[in-house]
């Protein structure tokens, strides 16, 4: 064969290489196809321990699901089966959400001196308090998956997460305030934060996603400046620079001097606030889904929907001392309607303790009990969006 055929022959060996590679390039061995939900499954399945189950998230593109079980973070395939876990969690690891854009899972992260930071470690069997009477602290947990491989991981030293320290609410929380002529501890009520999302700037459906951060609240019912669910939403892109590995021993202090935007929804007090926050995409809704409120002038639904296509409108808040203005949020028109007090929501048995919205109507949401052994369990079940003021969600059977 002469020298011009050689060179011919290189050429077609080189060119059918390089297909060869492109297509394994473009199927990265993580990346599945979108699944259907003909392809999910109606329910998944998980035990755990002595906490209940705070958050769940779902990635059917990747085939996998989070739960958040208080101190612990676990890692299944879409059976329930475990691929891996963080363990070693000393404070209260809460609602779950996937960013979008890198695919890494966020959560709410807190570590408190009041009842709730004390329930956690006396299940833990540990009798100091909870930082070893440094100041309560509340953080952005951002966990890559990719790395939870395996069964037992530590929280701190298997560099699986990292941390973005959130100064508004470490503010607000150790803020006393004025309210009906008394002092009262925890500006707005705030006793953390527990519900998180991913989704569009509110007045939008569609665009960049930002970050939205609920506060916890307590449920103090003398009290008429803690009915209102407060919001922290921040541009996700600029929380990086902020990121540090978890240390559950000297506590990072790094993060945003404030949010991009802090928000107010009129709902009455609701007991420790949103619970899980979920943006639904065919809707346009925030669902908010909380554990009751005790106050008798108000409805106390569990389930409440907020409008994303409308923005905030600048208020006087209801109930405050100062006459305080803040950036409320509009309730959509959906679900029941009390006439006194303005509130729309529902009375919905789940949610509170995860919903995950999969798309065009699509969820799971958590159904959580005990076992007869003891240990906390949450069935993640398939339903779809009705918006019926009887029952919004139906069950895929």
């Amino acid at each position: 064969m002469n020298i011009r055929n050689n060179w011919v022959l290189y050429v077609i060996i080189f060119v059918l290489w390089s297909c060869k590679t492109a297509q394994k390039v473009s199927h990265p061995p993580d990346e599945k196809k979108q699944l259907s939900v003909n392809d999910l499954p109606h329910s998944i399945y998980r035990e755990e321990g002595n906490f209940h189950v705070q958050g769940v998230a779902v990635d059917a593109q990747r085939g996998y699901a989070y739960f958040s079980f208080t101190t612990s973070l676990v890692k299944t395939n879409l059976k329930g089966e475990v691929i891996g876990s963080v363990d070693g969690f000393i404070g209260h690891l809460g609602c779950l959400d996937i960013n979008p854009d890198d695919g890494r899972i966020y959560a709410s992260l807190e570590y408190k001196n009041d009842q709730i930071g004390k329930g956690i470690l006396k299940g833990l069997g540990n009798q100091p308090n909870i930082n070893n009477n440094k100041e309560s602290s509340f953080y952005i947990a951002v966990f890559d998956g990719a790395k939870i491989t395996r069964p037992g991981m530590d929280a701190e030293k298997n560099n699986i997460i990292h941390t973005i320290y959130l100064k508004e609410v470490s503010n607000d929380y150790k803020a006393t305030v004025r309210n009906r002529g008394r002092q009262v501890e925890h500006r707005y009520g705030c006793s953390g934060i527990d519900g998180i999302a991913f989704g569009p700037q509110f007045g939008q459906k569609r665009g960049k996603h930002f970050l939205n951060l609920a506060y916890g609240i307590y449920g103090d019912t003398s009290r008429t400046d803690n009915d209102y669910q407060v919001i922290l939403q921040y541009d996700v892109n600029s929380l990086r620079q902020y990121e540090r590995p978890l240390s559950q021993s000297r506590f990072n202090t790094t993060g945003p001097a404030q949010p991009l935007n802090k928000y107010f929804l009129y709902t009455g007090n609701t007991t420790y606030g949103i619970q899980n926050l979920e943006y639904d995409p065919s809707t346009g809704y925030w669902l908010a889904a909380v554990y009751t409120g005790k106050k008798t002038q108000f409805p106390n639904y569990s389930l409440f929907a907020i409008d994303g296509a409308k923005g905030s409108e600048l208020q006087v808040l209801k109930g405050f001392d100062n006459g305080e203005k803040g950036k409320v949020l509009q309730l959509a028109k959906a679900g029941l309607y009390d006439e006194k007090s303005g509130v729309r929501g529902w009375y919905y048995a789940w949610g509170a303790t995860g919903m995950h919205a999969l798309g065009n109507g699509y969820f799971y949401i958590s159904q959580n009990g005990v076992t007869k052994s003891k240990k906390q369990y949450c069935n993640l079940r398939l339903y779809r969006w009705t918006g019926r003021a009887s029952d919004p969600f139906e069950a895929i059977k």
